[in-house]
């Protein structure tokens, strides 16, 4: 157990660490197939260790903060942000992580860690070993990639459970996409949780100039919709239920 206190204090590392460590690559190779065997570390991926705790046996970091070290430009992001900062309804078994680095999903311990593509501008905030995208950033991308994520009933319900949002950061968050139908669906869904989010008019008249001309849909799975002026959206005839059920849902807690 040599390195073990060592390894605990980094939480998760790659085998150039090892080497740093140990001084030899070959020492490395060494300490990485003996820790394992005896449980002290797992293997997450390809070069990627995290350390057990010797109580719990379980990893020592969260789920979150391994997804945060997958890379070094790894930000959690979408629900995954949510879930971290405490802003959810349900805790999925999956954790999405934006980096440069594609990489294929994988498990590890039983969670299933996803690519999302990176955006360089994004707002991230660090903490300790936790790398996340700002709260009104993950409001943004989880609007943006609703359908590839939790759907759209979930990212309401979420986004309902944020105390107080900023509307400069909310405008930041949405211009360095520089897509019109991400104005629109920022525009028409947090003009529905207006009040709860206390956002302004002068907001959304802002948003409401960039507005694309051609007619879009929302959901387009959705069968019964409605042509809403302002935002240029077909929206869904029952929308106004989601939220009322989001509402319901926060309520009960």
């Amino acid at each position: 157990m040599k390195y073990y206190e060592q390894m605990l204090e980094l939480g998760c590392f790659n085998k150039s660490k090892v080497i740093e460590l140990t001084g030899t690559e070959a020492a490395a190779k060494s300490i990485l197939y003996d820790y394992q065997k005896k449980g002290y570390i797992e293997k997450v991926k390809r070069d990627l260790y995290a350390v057990i705790s010797l109580e719990t046996k379980q990893p020592v970091l969260s789920r979150y903060q391994i997804g945060s070290q997958l890379y070094e430009d790894a930000v959690i992001s979408h629900h995954s942000a949510f879930e971290a900062f405490g802003y959810a309804n349900q805790v999925f078994y999956e954790v999405y992580v934006e980096t440069e680095s594609r990489f294929r999903d994988f498990e590890y311990n039983g969670i299933w860690y996803h690519h999302m593509e990176r955006n360089d501008c994004m707002d991230v905030v660090t903490n300790g070993k936790l790398r996340i995208t700002g709260i009104e950033q993950t409001i943004v991308d989880s609007i943006k990639d609703f359908s590839k994520i939790a759907g759209l009933e979930e990212v309401i319900r979420c986004i309902m459970l944020v105390p107080s949002v900023r509307e400069n950061k909310l405008l930041e968050a949405i211009s360095v996409y520089n897509n019109m139908f991400l104005y629109q669906k920022c525009g028409y869904i947090l003009e529905q949780l207006q009040d709860e989010l206390g956002l302004s008019d002068n907001f959304f008249e802002y948003l409401s100039r960039y507005t694309a001309d051609s007619k879009r849909y929302l959901i387009k799975e959705n069968g019964q919709n409605v042509w809403n002026p302002k935002w240029k959206l077909y929206v869904p005839v029952d929308f106004m239920h989601l939220v009322d059920k989001g509402v319901g849902d926060y309520d009960a807690i």
